[in-house]
């Protein structure tokens, strides 16, 4: 696939994402490299491979869900850097 400076540009404007000359080049170089390699990995005979979700053998580990006591409000905040009331106080960050 064909990946131009005006494709990566043309990207970059729809993701809000301001690059130099210098970056677009850059980019249009390292995004061609990755799609060429897709590419050669598409080429692959992979029907006799088994699906696998991850390479190690993984299993869950499971406990009894039980009920137990929480911690008391004043142990809960006592290192919190702000608190307001029974919550903990956070900085603003919607404006």
């Amino acid at each position: 696939m064909d990946i131009t400076k005006n494709t990566v540009k043309h990207v970059s404007h729809l993701a809000r994402i301001d690059l130099c000359d210098k970056e677009l080049d850059k980019l249009a170089v390292q995004l061609k490299s990755i799609l060429d390699f897709i590419d050669k990995l598409k080429e692959l005979d992979v029907k006799d491979v088994n699906a696998a979700s991850h390479i190690l053998p993984l299993n869950n580990v499971f406990r009894e869900d039980t009920l137990s006591e929480s911690l008391p409000l004043e142990e809960t905040l006592k290192n919190a850097p702000q608190k307001n009331d029974k919550f903990f106080g956070v900085p603003k960050v919607i404006e």
